[in-house]
């Protein structure tokens, strides 16, 4: 059995270390003090089961587990947390394990002994949980690993039949999910200005109106323009209007 364990703490990640010595088999592949650091060593170690802290900072576990939960062979998620807050429920009523700290030997040999790769049913709750919070990265797949573009990177995003292009900061990325739900998640910084694309609010630079009556986008760090939709030029002006 390949674990990799995830905690930002030290000492935490040594105590499972030390736990895991009387575990038959166990082969400790790796450790990660962060959500970015997991999704890289799940692609280098192909790990059966993650040790996954809830809390940690630049990426946290539930985060991590919503991207992970997209390969074509996941390892199975044993979350681990200080906290018995509102996020346990609701993993736990999708039979996806926790260990509350401290962690006792007994009870991490009772999760690794129901251990199973996480079936579909396990993959969609995670997809698509409340409990999990705003990502702060897009993952892309690609050959089987797993790209993370943060969202503070992203410049648009503009749809096409069944993809999405990503417009960021090192270039562009293609992904599959739906433009409706980008906008639900991402409304806070990001604005829908064509029935086929969303902007980054801040990249917004100007509005110009076209010798045929239509309307393109001017932003910060692009030099193409994007289209405008009648309908929605006044919401663009309004919040243009709104930041002077």
């Amino acid at each position: 059995m390949k674990i990799l364990i995830a905690d930002d703490e030290q000492l935490a990640r040594e105590r499972l270390v030390d736990l895991l010595m009387d575990w038959p088999n166990a082969e400790i592949v790796a450790q990660a003090k962060n959500g970015i650091e997991v999704i890289q060593q799940i692609a280098k170690t192909n790990a059966d089961v993650l040790l996954l802290d809830i809390r940690m900072p630049g990426m946290d576990g539930l985060e991590a587990a919503r991207h992970i939960s997209q390969l074509e062979n996941p390892p199975a998620i044993i979350f681990t947390t200080a906290y018995s807050d509102f996020a346990l429920a609701a993993f736990e009523s999708n039979a996806i394990d926790y260990l509350l700290k401290p962690i006792k030997q007994e009870r991490l040999f009772k999760a690794l002994s129901a251990c199973g790769r996480l079936n579909k049913f396990q993959l969609a709750a995670i997809q698509q949980t409340d409990a999990v919070p705003q990502r702060a990265h897009l993952s892309i797949q690609t050959r089987g690993n797993i790209e993370l573009i943060a969202i503070e990177d992203i410049y648009y995003f503009l749809a096409d039949h069944k993809y999405i292009t990503v417009r960021h900061q090192k270039g562009e990325a293609l992904m599959e999910e739906t433009l409706k739900h980008l906008e639900q998640e991402f409304s806070e910084s990001f604005i829908r200005i064509h029935r086929n694309a969303l902007v980054k609010k801040s990249q917004i630079v100007a509005i110009h109106k076209q010798d045929n009556g239509g309307s393109k986008l001017a932003l910060k760090n692009c030099s193409e323009q994007l289209d405008v939709s009648q309908r929605l030029v006044p919401v663009i002006r309004k919040y243009l209007k709104e930041l002077i």
